[in-house]
């Protein structure tokens, strides 16, 4: 016979009181619990005293405990709660109704614009696409960005890393391709980052008119690492539908690296041991089954071209997750700070960067100017002290005579204002001017 309390308990059809189980333990995040009949994956909700119940995800189990970590805030539970599985799958909001919106991991609206209305529901991670029927890359998308358009040309459906350490322009440059680039659909996620710059990137950065075709989902640093793994999924699940509705996408991710991050918290809070510089195996696998749900839909149908930033701690560039990232994406674009300090913005280093796709979506002359573009800064940079202290006598080195006397042009044109776009023909034309030819066709 239940007792007074439960039986004034209106329990929601979702919940399944026959497998109700009960909390034994707490350790961090992680709560344990006997008596469920649950598998990985599975969601659940845990009674809490005075408040609303917390809802978890089944993350592991060690015989007949079971391993819960809470997508919100755990204040109020105590020993010996019930805790009932939840039917279905986790389905997030997505449609039409979230342009403009901003949304948390959950598809709770932030904005203070109300509830959402006529919505769809979506899968949080995703339909498996056969490789084999994604439609290749074979079309350019203009992002707006000159260095890019010019030199790392992007395919419509590529997925690329923005590498870069802190203060060198990665949101800023975020926020002008979300302005510039030519797309049907812009949806931003903005995982771990700090609560100050969700809304100064929403508000300054994205401005009102980039939002009116945008969808952004926040997942600031203070919520649950599971609460941030889900607004990446939902992130690229809301990616996803429009995809599926036949329109080409720009999903912005910052970062992945938070991202990774979150899982590690997940992953060592249930004992996975630690393998590489701290990152357990789980960190690895997860991060190629985020991005693969990204690209060029079926023939004929939408695409989605994917930026992925990934933070270069203390700038280094052999950061394990910077390492993988490279491995699983389409080419990578870093950001340098030797060129912020300079006042070069973008702080694009073009001579580290690379798009793999570049070769399939532009013609042989342009990919060749590209490249002597690139080759010419490079020469430039490894004699820079020679010419500076004049050391360098003229017509010693055919290639280094033309670098200097070209490089000051090509930095001005990879040099570009916060407000000025810069369409993919200019791009092509300003770099076939350096060279005193065409536009490169």
């Amino acid at each position: 016979m239940l007792s007074q309390k439960w039986q004034d308990i209106k329990i929601d059809s979702s919940y399944q009181p026959r497998v109700s189980g009960r909390l034994t333990r707490m350790v961090g995040l992680t709560l344990e619990a006997v008596g469920l009949d649950v598998k990985v994956g599975d969601r659940c909700r845990v009674e809490r005293r005075h408040d609303d119940d917390v809802e978890a995800e089944v993350v592991g189990f060690d015989e007949h405990r079971v391993f819960l970590m809470p997508i919100e805030q755990v204040e109020g539970l105590r020993p010996g709660a019930r805790v009932w599985p939840l039917q279905g799958e986790a389905d997030v909001p997505v449609g039409d109704a979230l342009l403009g919106r901003v949304l948390d991991g959950a598809g709770r609206p932030l904005d203070m614009n109300g509830p959402l209305f006529n919505t769809e529901k979506g899968h949080l991670q995703g339909r498996y696409i056969n490789p084999l029927q994604r439609a290749p890359i074979r079309e350019t998308l203009d992002v707006g960005i000159r260095a890019i358009n010019a030199l790392l040309t992007v395919g419509r459906g590529q997925r690329i890393g923005l590498f870069a350490g802190s203060g060198v322009g990665k949101s800023v440059l975020l926020g002008m391709m979300t302005r510039f680039t030519n797309a049907d659909v812009v949806v931003v996620g903005l995982i771990g980052e700090r609560g100050r710059e969700v809304k100064e990137f929403i508000d300054e950065i994205l401005g009102p008119e980039g939002l009116k075709r945008a969808v952004v989902i926040a997942s600031p640093a203070d919520d649950s690492p599971l609460m941030r793994l889900r607004a990446a999924n939902y992130c690229t699940a809301v990616a996803e539908y429009f995809r599926d509705q036949n329109k080409n996408v720009l999903m912005l991710m910052d970062s992945l690296t938070r991202y990774a991050q979150a899982q590690r918290e997940i992953a060592l809070a249930v004992g996975e041991p630690p393998a590489t510089k701290g990152y357990p195996p789980s960190v690895f696998n997860k991060l190629p089954k985020l991005v693969e749900r990204t690209g060029n839909g079926k023939e004929g149908g939408g695409s989605i071209t994917a930026f992925y930033t990934v933070l270069s701690e203390g700038d280094d560039m052999q950061d394990p997750i910077a390492d993988a990232s490279r491995a699983i994406l389409d080419g990578h674009i870093v950001l340098s700070r030797r060129l912020a300090e300079e006042g070069h913005y973008p702080a694009i280093d073009v001579e580290a960067s690379v798009s793999r796709v570049m070769p399939q979506v532009v013609n042989a002359n342009w990919l060749q100017q590209a490249q002597l573009c690139k080759r010419l800064l490079s020469h430039y940079r490894q004699n820079q002290d020679l010419v500076a202290v004049g050391a360098y006598q003229a017509g010693t080195d055919q290639v280094l005579d033309v670098a200097i006397e070209r490089v000051p042009m090509i930095k001005d044109m990879l040099r570009q204002g916060l407000t000025e776009g810069a369409s993919l023909a200019a791009s092509q034309q300003a770099l076939a001017s350096l060279f005193g030819v065409g536009n490169g066709s």
